[in-house]
């Protein structure tokens, strides 16, 4: 947890302007929309004074990338392999707003991910850690792997002094990248990202970038998993945030199999069903087009003749990439 004053500095505001005005954005247009509230908190809310910037833990217990080796099983990045972090997030963040009402009787709202605020600058600027060459923020206790949240409040707090970047040289998180999404050091074009084709997109995912998805369904956590700062990081002791045994290696098949009703019994309390049933078959046919595993052939097939356009064009793609296998 750190302090902030309800201010985004200069270098954060001038990364947005840029990276929106180079559309690196992409489909997520509710970046762009409310551009001038994520720019400034008071713009958000007038009367804040202070943000306080907190961060939980979800390091997992284990090689984040290990399962890219099993290709006919999905990859599910760690952050959604458990309960929604928006609901835990929230909870907790709710309770330390009625703290401070209760106490002070000052104001609050509070925030995780879903409103126009820059969450990374302003962890940065309250001391939980610095916004690494990935764009993530990266904390010396907890590495890469942390969820965020904000507390407005017209509470007037003391600040905490902003967290100095601590990346050096290294660039292990820019070179890892299985599509190459980063334009520089600090540079993102989501357009490229795994994260943003799998889980913003909302068309056919470009077919130059397929190949290089391999068998990750939701999101992508290779940039974070190779930041040298994780050797710090101890495994999340929250409970609702420990790893779901179905959600650990799920086979494609059974996944692909799934219908509306099926995906959102599977995925109840998790992120994932926030993308619908279609996209997310769409992603696990990328990864049977990826898998080069003929016994997926009739999965595939079975697809082609999807009501969805998106999903039988997904499917004839990954018929086609498994007919020489």
């Amino acid at each position: 947890m750190g302090f902030a004053p309800a201010t985004i500095g200069r270098l954060a505001r001038a990364r947005l302007q840029d990276f929106l005005a180079a559309g690196r954005h992409g489909d997520m247009g509710w970046l762009a929309d409310r551009a001038d509230q994520r720019a400034d908190p008071q713009t958000l809310w007038p009367e804040a004074r202070s943000v306080i910037s907190l961060g939980l833990s979800y390091a997992p217990d284990g090689d984040p990338l290990a399962l890219l080796g099993r290709p006919e099983r999905g990859n599910i990045s760690v952050y959604a392999r458990h309960r929604d972090y928006h609901d835990v997030m929230k909870g907790l963040l709710k309770h330390l707003g009625q703290f401070i009402v209760a106490r002070y009787g000052d104001a609050v709202k509070v925030f995780v991910d879903t409103a126009p605020v820059l969450e990374k600058p302003l962890a940065q600027q309250a001391g939980l850690g610095w916004q690494g060459k990935h764009t993530n923020l990266v904390s010396r206790q907890h590495g890469s792997w942390l969820f965020l949240g904000e507390v407005f409040t017209t509470l007037d707090l003391t600040p905490d002094a902003p967290h100095p970047d601590r990346c050096g040289t290294c660039h292990r998180c820019l070179e890892i990248c299985p599509t190459q999404a980063f334009v520089g050091p600090y540079q993102l074009d989501a357009r490229r990202c795994i994260s943003y084709l799998t889980i913003e997109h909302h068309g056919p995912i470009p077919h130059a970038l397929r190949p290089a998805i391999g068998n990750r369904i939701y999101g992508c956590d290779d940039c974070l998993a190779v930041c040298p700062w994780n050797r710090f990081a101890a495994t999340s002791r929250h409970a609702k945030l420990r790893q779901r045994a179905d959600l650990a290696a799920p086979r494609l098949a059974d996944l692909a199999a799934l219908d509306d009703a099926g995906f959102r019994a599977l995925f109840s309390g998790s992120p994932v069903k926030r993308i619908g049933r279609d996209r997310f078959v769409r992603n696990v046919l990328t990864a049977i087009g990826n898998s080069a595993d003929p016994s997926l052939r009739p999965v595939a097939a079975a697809l082609c003749a999807d009501p969805n356009a998106v999903v039988a064009e997904a499917a004839a793609w990954a018929l086609q990439r498994l007919a020489s296998c």
